[in-house]
Order: C-alpha cells, then sequence, then structure tokens
C-alpha cells in the first residue's frame, strides 16, 4: 500500500479518499480481509487512531464491515462499489473540467486536450 498525504486537509479524510479508490480499483476485492488497524497505522505510517476514524467513516458509507471478533472485510455488493466508483470519477471529471475552465478553457477544448489532440 502507498499511501501519499499532504498537509493541506486532515490525514483521515484523504485516508478516506485513498482506501475507497483501493476498494473502487480493486486493489481490496469485494469479500477481503483488511488489515488490522494497528498493521494499517504501521504500514502507512499514521496514528491508530486516524484510521480507525478512516474506517469508521468507510464503514458508514457501507464499503466495509465488521464481523465481530474476525475483523473488517470490503462489501460483496459489487452494485455499491460500483456506484461508487462512478461518483468518484463523476467528481474527478467535474474538478478537471472546473481547473480547466479556471484556464480560460472550454469545455469542448479541455476535451480535445484529453485526446491528445
Amino acid at each position: 500500500m502507498n499511501f501519499i498525504f499532504d498537509n493541506d486537509r486532515p490525514i483521515y479524510i484523504q485516508l478516506v479518499e485513498q482506501l475507497k479508490e483501493y476498494i473502487v480499483a480493486g486493489k481490496f476485492k469485494a469479500g477481503e480481509k483488511l488489515p488490522s488497524v494497528r498493521e494499517f497505522a504501521m504500514q502507512i505510517k499514521v496514528n491508530p487512531n486516524t484510521v480507525q476514524k478512516a474506517l469508521a467513516e468507510i464503514e458508514n458509507q457501507k464499503l466495509i464491515y465488521t464481523e465481530r471478533t474476525n475483523g473488517k472485510f470490503v462489501t460483496e455488493n459489487e452494485k455499491l462499489i460500483e456506484n461508487v466508483k462512478k461518483e468518484l470519477a463523476d467528481q474527478k471529471v467535474q474538478k478537471y473540467f472546473q481547473d480547466m475552465n479556471k484556464l480560460g478553457i472550454n469545455k469542448e477544448d479541455a476535451i480535445t486536450y484529453l485526446q491528445g489532440k
């Protein structure tokens, strides 16, 4: 796992975003057991409380669930994962167009840039 954090926003929010991306990209597969909070914290070098807070947020979004005494697992709900993937993709596309608009580039020209023309 290669998590990269910046100092502009709370780490737990960045961790939530990156974990969601790992799940929708299939780096954590549906039904897969996640490392324990302590293991996660050691691997990504953040406070265990930060990891716990991020995992609680993702669990509230139903992307992971807890089995008492067995740990945390990625949801097996493929439809939910696909919906979150679409939502994240839409957000990234909108941000791209907003950033291009700040440069004075309209949507059609921004699409041309994407196509490499």
